[in-house]
């Protein structure tokens, strides 16, 4: 994809880019809506539940008609709301969860941007939707809302640091920031091998990042009945939701990238088995233990959150890095 639009002139690089953005945003919406499908009738499994088995057969046309009624619901805003804050809050929360997909690359050639820099801009981008999240909670001039959207500020912050620092090792270890070179760098060993304690750091600040069991302080709706997005109904609602699942779509594509090798085959015995095949199936694998997480685990206090992050993550963040700074110095001969 990314050739031919190199290859077709200004106006048909245009098209292009507006007819693949629209089959990506058909693709995220019908994972949205299957995903939340799937987790009901996997968590129902695990707890000995029967799940969405009503609508449609095998309960396939619940999601879409949980859908089709946030977006015909009424669109309430509270009187004492801030007007444009509120208005602006989910689009903040739902446009970096969208925009950071376009440099990542599904397979050799399915790619829209191909950055030098492309897991910095990840991080950078997906660093916005705090905002959003607190925009909502102050703007909504509810006291549960606002809790919630300063817990999010809080809680997304301190894991974004242990973060951005378990992807350290990876870019020691390849010598750059691009996603594709970095999948390519993985062709003998996938990265979860030399990197799997930043993998295990990774993979838990992601749950914080995206606000999920059993990290949904947030939201809690135990003890704020719903947090920084109680005031909001209908299709705004509906946004805040999209935009979790879409985060979870683009977190389980950059695990992919990273740590399980992107499109590249377990054995090279097995490479007439296109790419595409084996990053659906790793990404599934992700997804299917969000779901496992979210029906096992209980919530965590917030001070269990808040000192999980700067005396557990963090340490050992920054012990992966140095122990992968040893390692690279020694195989390039420095000692």
């Amino acid at each position: 994809m990314s050739a031919l639009l190199q290859q077709t002139p200004s106006w048909g690089t245009a098209i292009w880019f507006i007819l693949a953005a629209v089959v990506l945003l058909a693709v995220l919406l019908g994972f949205v809506t299957y995903a939340i499908y799937f987790e009901r009738k996997v968590i129902g499994w695990m707890q000995l539940r029967i799940g969405p088995n009503r609508v449609g057969p095998l309960g396939l046309l619940q999601t879409v008609a949980d859908v089709a009624k946030l977006l015909l619901k009424e669109d309430i805003r509270p009187k004492d709301a801030d007007k444009a804050l509120f208005t602006l809050a989910p689009i903040l929360a739902y446009a970096p969860a969208f925009a950071v997909l376009a440099v990542m690359p599904f397979t050799e050639s399915i790619q829209f941007a191909d950055l030098g820099i492309g897991l910095l801009y990840y991080i950078a981008l997906s660093g916005i939707t705090v905002l959003g999240v607190i925009t909502a909670g102050w703007a909504s001039n509810n006291k549960y809302s606002l809790i919630g959207g300063l817990r999010s500020a809080a809680q997304m912050i301190s894991y974004e640091v242990p973060l951005v620092m378990s992807l350290v090792g990876i870019v020691l270890l390849t010598g750059s920031m691009n996603l594709r070179e970095i999948v390519e760098a993985q062709r003998d060993v996938w990265n979860i091998v030399p990197q799997f304690i930043g993998f295990c750091v990774f993979i838990i600040a992601a749950q914080a990042e995206l606000n999920r069991s059993p990290f949904d302080l947030p939201e809690a709706e135990s003890e704020l009945v719903g947090g920084y997005h109680v005031e909001y109904t209908g299709f705004r609602f509906a946004m805040f939701m999209l935009a979790e699942y879409v985060y979870m779509f683009g977190m389980g594509t950059l695990i992919t990238i990273l740590f399980l090798g992107g499109w590249l085959p377990i054995h090279p015995a097995l490479g007439f088995i296109p790419g595409i095949v084996w990053f659906i199936l790793k990404f599934s694998l992700y997804v299917f233990l969000q779901f496992w997480i979210r029906a096992t685990m209980p919530r965590m206090r917030v001070d269990q959150l808040m000192s999980f992050a700067w005396k557990v993550l963090l340490p050992v963040a920054l012990l992966n890095i140095l122990l992968t700074a040893v390692v690279v110095s020694y195989q390039n001969g420095m000692f």
